[in-house]
């Protein structure tokens, strides 16, 4: 489903990515781990087609489709959802009106206010969300928490076939977490596949990946099953870099 080929990527003359490949087949959850600076939210907006990033080398496909020339808009009606790190706060769009206008775009269709309520609902109830949150400005003087929840509820609506969620685990208590595991995980299908970029193996225990990879100075440095998630949290990441 995704095919990511010796990526190598610059920022203002500095290389961030060098080399990196990676594999991911339908039904596939692969957990992306390291230290800050590795490079692993640089992958995930040059996934979603940020144009601070200079591609120097590689390829990244979806679905056997090359969509390194094409815009962001153009990389979602593909079926590609990324979750950012730092949710931007934006007045005067309401979450409802951003999810009817995301969900008309990239499905291709139109849809009134109610079919979308009806769609949405059920989801508000699996996220343990209440309906006044749809009337709030989008991400508005949200807690941490908050916006990190709303943006599974985005991925849910939406229904995206490659998920790349950036360091969701941020800000979230015990509670959040378990349920933006159980988004999550009620996401997933046999026909989709999720990229999840975290520090620690906590969101791990909601989440269980079909692979963990350690990302270190840009490239994946070592691989292994959900196990190596633990092994990371005994030794650390700088084990890795030596290893490397």
């Amino acid at each position: 489903m995704l095919e990511i080929k010796e990526l190598t990527v610059t920022v203002e003359g500095k290389t961030i990515l060098k080399g990196f490949s990676l594999i991911v087949l339908p039904g596939e959850i692969h957990a992306i781990m390291g230290p800050n600076g590795a490079g692993k939210s640089t992958l995930a907006k040059v996934l979603a087609g940020h144009p601070f990033y200079e591609v120097v080398k590689g390829s990244i496909k979806l679905n056997g489709i090359e969509i390194l020339e094409l815009d962001p808009e153009e990389r979602a009606k593909l079926g590609l959802f990324m979750s950012f790190q730092y949710p931007l706060e934006i007045r005067g769009i309401s979450n409802f009106e951003f999810l009817k206008h995301s969900y008309s775009a990239i499905h291709n269709v139109k849809i009134c206010e109610e079919e979308m309520r009806e769609i949405i609902h059920p989801i508000l109830e699996k996220m343990k969300i209440k309906e006044s949150f749809l009337e709030r400005d989008l991400n508005d003087g949200f807690s941490g928490g908050e916006k990190k929840r709303n943006e599974i509820l985005q991925m849910l609506v939406l229904n995206p076939k490659c998920a790349v969620l950036d360091e969701t685990d941020s800000g979230l208590d015990i509670d959040a977490l378990r349920i933006v595991g159980e988004g999550v995980n009620h996401f997933m299908s046999k026909d989709k596949m999720i990229i999840l970029i975290t520090h620690y193996q906590r969101l791990l225990n909601h989440i269980r990946p079909h692979f963990v990879h350690v990302m270190v100075d840009g490239r994946i440095v070592e691989s292994g099953g959900p196990e190596l998630a633990l092994q990371l949290e005994e030794r650390g990441y700088e084990a890795c870099s030596k290893s490397e």
